[in-house]
């Protein structure tokens, strides 16, 4: 008769004080280590996206605008697209980060709550997901900061050397 042996990858031991099981090995502490790497990323990704939906709606590029392209200066379609182009990209870039994920992030509240939640109280009834992610998505970033992968990083570290 053999006796098998629990994997040590795999065994839980019990959290104290909430009964929740935690990962042998410190799950805890890997994800902690990967804080800043995939804070940058998140933040590199919403950033492209948003400067992305811009530029289609700004330049009818990468398969053009959902509305049409607006005219220059027009309210507020030109002004959002201007907003998502140029935040966008100073989010992507990680430069001004935290102003420019705070405008992208008011821009998108406005959008919510000024164009589609009049249709309906609840995203997912007034096609307003995309705006209510992107608010909060740029909220974070503006909390967070832009991780260890931006320009503002960079700047930061010269100014203190």
């Amino acid at each position: 008769m053999t006796v098998s042996r629990p994997d040590p990858l795999v065994t839980a031991v019990p959290d104290r004080g909430t009964g929740a099981a935690v990962d042998a090995r410190g799950l805890s502490a890997v994800l902690d280590r990967a804080r800043e790497p995939v804070i940058g990323v998140f933040r590199i990704v919403v950033g492209l996206l948003f400067a992305c939906h811009g530029a289609a709606t700004l330049f009818d590029v990468l398969g053009g605008p959902h509305a049409g392209v607006p005219e220059f200066g027009a309210w507020p379609g030109w002004w959002a697209a201007a907003i998502q182009l140029v935040g966008g990209a100073l989010v992507l870039l990680g430069a001004w980060t935290r102003v420019a994920a705070l405008v992208c992030s008011g821009s998108m509240a406005y959008a919510y709550f000024v164009v589609h939640q009049p249709e309906a109280l609840f995203p997912i009834e007034n096609g307003g997901e995309p705006s209510a992610m992107f608010c909060w998505a740029f909220l974070l970033i503006a909390v967070l900061g832009p991780g260890r992968w931006a320009v503002d990083s960079l700047l930061t570290r010269k100014i203190a050397a």
